[in-house]
């Protein structure tokens, strides 16, 4: 059954990324207006008038309020948002890893998100409801050797958004976080040429459940903290 989402105003964050596109498309299928928002929107964007492509740089605290606060002016409102930017560096113990390794691990899966919910959040309680949705990580609950300064950085981000779950319950204020495993992006296939994709999460299934639980059928999903492994259980 198609979600219906037609009247909502979504924000995608990482709109152009592997995932991005997917939930973009997705969301727009759906019915909802989108503001796909990245650093550098490309060409490649969908061309309806329901999508409205905004270049700018979440990691900071002026520039995501800047940025929520002009969406919100141009419609209204803002029903959905879907955090999906991030980042990944891995190969070295937590005693190799470097001072600027850690920080940038924080900034893309941590900070950027903070900054984003401070922004999005007021102006979700004073329309008195809201979906939010994060994509953060399997490695979030299962961290692995290597990957210790990424474990760290999406785990807090887990945190981040349980806590915004319990602190907006008296609304219609929903927050989740998916754990997924790696996916099948061409990102992650040109890092890892010689692996195994056919037990790799696909990202139509990843942007079908965030559509879902941005839906009003999703509002009794909060938060949660939803494993997405595909076969690689």
């Amino acid at each position: 059954m198609k979600t219906d989402l037609q009247g909502k105003i979504a924000l995608v964050t990482g709109a152009d990324g592997g995932l991005g596109t997917h939930v973009t498309r997705t969301l727009l299928d759906s019915g909802a207006t989108v503001i796909g928002v990245s650093r550098n929107p490309q060409q490649s964007r969908p061309d309806v008038a329901s999508f409205v492509p905004l270049a700018a740089d979440l990691s900071s605290a002026q520039n995501a309020k800047k940025t929520v606060d002009e969406i919100v002016a141009r419609f209204a409102k803002l029903d959905i948002l879907a955090h999906l930017v991030g980042g990944f560096a891995g190969g070295k113990t937590i005693a190799e890893t470097d001072d600027a390794t850690f920080q940038r691990m924080l900034d893309l899966n941590l900070n950027s998100v903070f900054y984003v919910l401070r922004a999005v959040i007021p102006h979700m309680r004073r329309a008195g409801s809201g979906r939010i949705i994060a994509i953060g990580s399997r490695a979030a609950e299962e961290p692995g050797p290597g990957v210790g300064a990424y474990s760290a950085s999406k785990a807090a981000l887990v945190s981040l958004i349980k806590t915004v779950a319990l602190e907006n319950k008296d609304l219609a204020i929903t927050a989740n976080v998916l754990l997924p495993g790696t996916m099948d992006t061409p990102a992650n296939r040109k890092a890892m040429p010689g692996a195994d994709t056919s037990k790799w999460v696909q990202p139509a299934s990843v942007a079908s459940l965030i559509a879902w639980l941005a839906s009003d059928v999703g509002k009794d999903v909060n938060a949660a903290v939803i494993p997405v492994y595909g076969g690689g259980l």
